[in-house]
């Protein structure tokens, strides 16, 4: 995540305002994670909502399969188009993750 000294204001603003609903949950921290990123699935949301998520997952140790399995037990809620389009937007998102650490490191 990128830190209070960053050019990306938006993103850190984002950021805090994931983490205090975190703060805010009675789940344990993969349980949670795993249920943000099945929101996001059904809002349909974009790309970098994916990165914000998919980052914090990685930091309470979600993994590919937890996110696979979640994406099987919503798919017959959601069905097989917001399926595919959250799947997309997550390759996209760490893309941009990648993207934005090698930013980071020039």
């Amino acid at each position: 995540m990128a830190d209070q000294d960053s050019d990306s204001p938006i993103l850190d603003l984002l950021g805090a305002m994931n983490r205090a609903g975190i703060e805010a949950s009675s789940l344990d921290a993969q349980s949670l994670m795993l249920v943000r990123l099945a929101a996001l699935v059904a809002v349909d949301a974009p790309p970098v909502s994916y990165m914000l998520n998919l980052e914090m997952a990685g930091e309470v140790d979600v993994d590919s399969e937890q996110i696979e399995g979640m994406l099987a037990a919503i798919a017959p809620i959601v069905g097989s188009a917001r399926i595919a389009s959250a799947a997309g937007k997550m390759v996209r998102a760490l893309g941009l993750e990648i993207s934005l650490a090698e930013l980071d490191e020039a």
